[in-house]
């Protein structure tokens, strides 16, 4: 089956989303998962998740206390994804396997909303509602402004190096 059999490459989507197929009506296939993208995810999450191991390993975390590994890990990560996204859509040519590699797997592997949850109900249950409280918001205030630190890093410098869409 040709590409253009696959995707239609006419609309505003494919222009932001190389990796999205979109649907064309006449197509022989409906849009699915594409064996390349999965590969490209999976071996962003074989390099994601032992760094997360590794500052885990770096950074001690007393119990019933502010539990900064995680938040250094998730932190982080809200860093680099803001960086990482705003150079994909905004600077450098389309790329099929970047994003799925980088943030999805790589990122999605880094960080973790589900450890986040974990240590803030096991604070709770440990009688540290305040320190909970703190790690909950600050997670999030923290987390947010990382994300647009780093959209703002991503788009310093001149435009005329890269593709901007």
């Amino acid at each position: 089956m040709a590409p253009e059999d696959r995707r239609d490459i006419t609309t505003p989507q494919a222009d932001i989303d190389p990796e999205v197929e979109v649907a064309v009506p006449g197509a022989h296939r409906p849009p699915g998962v594409r064996p390349g993208i999965l590969l490209a995810i999976a071996l962003g999450g074989m390099l994601g998740t032992p760094a997360r191991y590794a500052v885990g390993r770096v950074v001690h975390v007393a119990p019933d206390s502010f539990p900064w590994s995680t938040f250094l890990v998730n932190i982080s990560g809200s860093l680099v994804l803001g960086v990482v996204l705003t150079l994909i859509i905004e600077r450098w040519p389309p790329s099929r396997y970047l994003r799925s590699f980088a943030a999805i797997g790589f990122l999605g592997a880094y960080t973790t909303f589900s450890t986040y949850m974990v240590e803030t109900d096991l604070l709770l249950k440990d009688g540290q509602p305040g320190v909970a409280l703190a790690y909950v918001l600050g997670s999030l205030v923290v987390g947010l402004a990382a994300v647009y630190a780093g959209i703002v890093i991503g788009r310093l410098g001149s435009t005329s190096r890269g593709v901007r869409r």
